[in-house]
């Protein structure tokens, strides 16, 4: 199981997302094209909430007729508001909402630790368009600077809209404090950009108990 480690940011409107596409550099790190992808995020869980229970979410994601699962556990402690670190697995899967019918990986193990038997319901979705870009720094890819134009829906209706700038990161430990300080700072610095200390799972279960 690894950890995945991202620089968080929002913003308002679409308008600083669409900068920082097109510029070439991002805190002396090396910006690569733009890459756009449509994407469906379903968030399952059970109907008793096991998985919200133990601090885990599961994300079922399809990208160009491709699914993926994706297990994020409890966030782990940081002094920084933008600085997310959380155990994440992930593994292959179909369209059904049903482990059984995905291919063996560890996070189809886990999934059916966590659900104890019970079977998986979506709670609702996240349609997004994301641009990607990759960091890199000296010649080396660092991490990928993902640029999300997010949609949350509920049965068919939309509850909200979210713009979230995340940076993950390949390896932090490499690469070292000061350069993941630089790219936050330059972030930080841009007009409309405020640090992100919440996930999109996080905001979109605040839009829907709003409506």
């Amino acid at each position: 199981m690894g950890t995945e480690v991202e620089i968080k940011f929002r913003a308002r409107t679409a308008g600083p997302l669409d900068e920082l596409a097109t510029i070439e550099r991002l805190g002396g790190a090396d910006l690569g094209a733009p890459r756009t992808f449509e994407e469906t995020d379903r968030y399952l869980d059970t109907a008793d909430a096991r998985l919200a229970g133990a601090r885990w979410a599961c994300r079922l994601r399809e990208r160009e007729g491709i699914h993926r699962v994706s297990l994020k556990g409890p966030a782990l402690e940081s002094a920084r508001s933008w600085l997310h670190r959380r155990p994440e697995v992930e593994g292959p899967a179909t369209a059904v909402a049903e482990p059984g019918a995905w291919p063996s990986s560890e996070a189809r193990d886990l999934l059916d630790e966590l659900r104890g038997g019970r079977p998986l319901t979506e709670q609702f979705r996240l349609k997004q368009s994301r641009t990607e870009r990759a960091v890199s720094l000296g010649g080396t890819r660092v991490g990928t600077m993902t640029l999300d134009r997010v949609r949350v829906i509920d049965e068919d209706a939309v509850a909200g809209a979210l713009h979230v700038v995340e940076l993950e990161l390949d390896d932090p430990e490499r690469i070292g404090a000061d350069l993941v300080d630089r790219l936050a700072s330059d972030l930080a610095g841009r007009p409309g950009l405020e640090p992100e200390d919440r996930t999109k799972l996080e905001h979109a279960l605040d839009l829907l108990d709003d409506r």
